[in-house]
């Protein structure tokens, strides 16, 4: 494994330390993965513990700048608790607080702006059964209906009742994607095979010839294909070699 990294910062020794490590590292691999949108959208962690806190990007920097130490802690209302210097935008958290209140094994919910997933985002029949990637989201896959900038508190009720209690996906329509995980890695490869899903479906359609769907019986085996394939450990199977990848990189992240 490349070092370099820790040349910048010592090795976690507590859970915080280690959960900003994962979420910066998160925000710089959405970028890496083309997903960003300039300082806009969000990616929030849990951090354990009885005082409902989370960490969240600062406000203005580029997804690529972020560092496990410029990480904000917010409470629930998106509210600063600590001395960051950073700031913090309330507004962009409306989303995350809605998921994290209602979803006790979201303690990662990561929302983008990404040019495919928006894409599909605004086709009326959404993704579509047509690749391996796509199964392994359609069945736990949900639908949000675009009211606007997500500012209002009165959408958030509505919002989570579309991710609803087993979801990991969500399509909000006309806007973006969101994914949840019990992880930060788990959201982020979550994220990565919608996304690509997505791009794949728009290169399909693209082809103009006929496409084959896959059928219901093979999407709803899916879930059981993936539990095998990755021996039970989900997206959390490919985090280390994405950290290694970033350790190469850009180490700085854990600073």
């Amino acid at each position: 494994m490349n070092d370099r990294g820790r040349d910048l910062a010592p090795p976690a020794t507590s859970v915080e330390e280690r959960l900003r490590q994962d979420l910066a590292a998160c925000y710089r691999l959405v970028a890496l993965y083309g997903m960003d949108d300039l300082i806009f959208t969000h990616i929030s962690a849990r951090i354990p513990g009885p005082e409902h806190h989370f960490l969240i990007n600062p406000y203005g920097m580029l997804f690529d700048e972020i560092t496990a130490s410029s990480l904000v802690k917010v409470d629930l209302g998106g509210n600063k608790v600590d001395a960051n210097p950073h700031p913090v935008n309330p507004a962009g958290f409306t989303i995350h607080s809605a998921v994290h209140a209602a979803r006790d094994d979201a303690n990662c919910v990561l929302h983008v702006h990404s040019i495919n997933g928006t894409a599909v985002s605004a086709q009326e029949h959404g993704l579509l059964p047509l690749t391996q990637h796509a199964t392994l989201v359609l069945p736990w896959l949900g639908y949000h209906d675009y009211e606007g900038i997500a500012v209002r508190d009165d959408e958030k009720p509505r919002l989570v009742g579309d991710l609803g209690t087993r979801n990991r996906f969500l399509i909000l329509r006309n806007h973006g994607l969101l994914t949840v995980g019990r992880t930060v890695g788990e959201a982020f490869v979550a994220m990565y095979l919608l996304e690509t899903a997505c791009a794949m479906q728009l290169r399909a359609l693209a082809g103009g010839v006929s496409v084959r769907r896959i059928d219901d019986a093979t999407v709803q085996g899916a879930a059981e294909n993936w539990e095998k394939v990755t021996h039970g450990a989900g997206g959390e199977l490919a985090w280390p070699a994405l950290l290694r990848k970033l350790d190469r990189l850009c180490p700085d992240y854990r600073s």
